[in-house]
């Protein structure tokens, strides 16, 4: 009984085995319709189909290799990290910006809330005559339009 049972069991493990170890091909005849057999036919092209995963012969070569998919998975990281740094260096424009808006913005409400502005040369305190007054409010109007469109708009 044991001898039985022990050949019954190998016989049911090693068929699908053999099974899957068997080539299958397809083709088409002259007619269109497509065929599978276990034989390759003669006078005819046909593939090798691949029973395990349904996929034929032709596109398993055209599936990438391991190395192939991670060079493509490094390449993608690498350019969501250049993404991302471009992303943090325009948010530091942004914050320079508006710095430069504010300290414009500041600095045009001193020239036009004071009569006379000091300034210190070389060392020594002067007052800033009315064209180098308005010269400074040129240059900071300047600056605030060109750092603060952005948040106006």
């Amino acid at each position: 009984m044991n001898r039985k049972t022990l050949t019954l069991t190998l016989l049911m493990a090693v068929v699908p085995c053999m099974a899957m170890g068997a080539s299958v091909y397809k083709w088409t005849d002259e007619n269109g319709v497509t065929h599978f057999g276990d034989r390759q036919p003669v006078g005819s092209n046909s593939e090798t189909v691949n029973v395990r995963s349904g996929t034929s012969s032709a596109a398993a070569t055209n599936r990438s290799s391991p190395q192939e998919q991670l060079g493509k998975l490094q390449e993608q990281q690498q350019k969501e990290a250049d993404r991302e740094k471009e992303t943090a260096v325009e948010a530091a424009r942004r914050k320079q910006r508006a710095a430069n808006c504010e300290t414009a913005q500041e600095n045009l409400k001193v020239i036009d809330s004071n009569a006379r502005i000091r300034i210190e040369e070389d060392g020594e305190l002067r007052y800033l005559s009315p064209e180098e007054v308005s010269e400074q409010r040129e240059k900071l109007e300047k600056i605030a339009a060109e750092n603060c469109e952005s948040e106006a708009q």
